[in-house]
């Protein structure tokens, strides 16, 4: 099994199975709500397709983020700490402005896609492994730029996979190792930081604990205009 690491979802990584990782916050809280106990979370790009499916594929909660900005009229932010109490609805909607869209492109462009996290670091490795197939760790990044905390998360994932690293893994697995812990790492990043200037610290903390979450969310199928993924 050779392992890959893109930075930034426009790179191409030549894998079959995808590990889509927007660990500040999207595959976060993804992995949290089914966890929980939603049946399926639906992800989707624009807002719009979000009211959509809520009319369609309901009921359901809405959930998601602009910006870090709450959409007026959703139940939840993009928060994990928001879907970790008794489900709401059995789908939760949720459409983000970074890890949404790049789900959504990886179910077309992979055989196998899973959500991967701290959250559920050891689980999504072993399933991963499963496979017998080549992985690439994609990292939604922030519209389109490398983020430290998806490529700090990317390199713990590619420890936790063993296997063959590819010059990309190698550089993700060197660059998790100069920090002390996850805390430390997702920490020093921008997309932090900007929670920080939102309130949003506890977040942060939520999303630094490895393994605490024994599940491997994969996407199943397509929904209209959303990627459906459930454990």
């Amino acid at each position: 099994m050779q392992v890959h690491v893109a930075f930034t979802p426009g790179e191409l990584a030549p894998a079959s199975v995808g590990i889509v990782v927007d660990v500040l916050r999207a595959t976060s809280t993804m992995t949290q709500a089914l966890a929980a106990g939603y049946r399926r979370v639906l992800c989707c790009a624009e807002v719009e397709d979000a009211w959509a499916l809520a009319e369609t594929e309901g009921p359901a909660k809405l959930a998601g983020e602009r910006r870090l900005e709450h959409v007026e009229g959703f139940d939840f932010g993009n928060s994990p700490r928001e879907v970790a109490g008794a489900p709401a609805a059995e789908t939760l909607i949720l459409s983000t402005t970074n890890g949404t869209r790049l789900l959504v492109s990886a179910a077309a462009r992979y055989d196998q896609v899973l959500v991967g996290s701290l959250l559920n670091l050891d689980a999504v490795a072993a399933a991963a492994r499963a496979s017998g197939e080549d992985v690439a760790v994609l990292c939604a990044g922030v519209l389109g730029e490398l983020t430290l905390d998806d490529a700090y998360c990317a390199g713990r994932i590619a420890v936790a996979l063993g296997g063959d690293h590819a010059d990309s893994a190698a550089a993700a697995v060197r660059l998790a190792a100069s920090f002390p812990d996850a805390l430390a790492g997702l920490g020093a990043s921008r997309s932090a930081s900007n929670l920080r200037r939102h309130g949003l610290e506890a977040d942060i903390e939520w999303c630094a604990r490895e393994s605490v979450l024994d599940v491997a969310p994969r996407f199943v199928r397509a929904v209209g205009p959303a990627a459906e993924v459930t454990l």
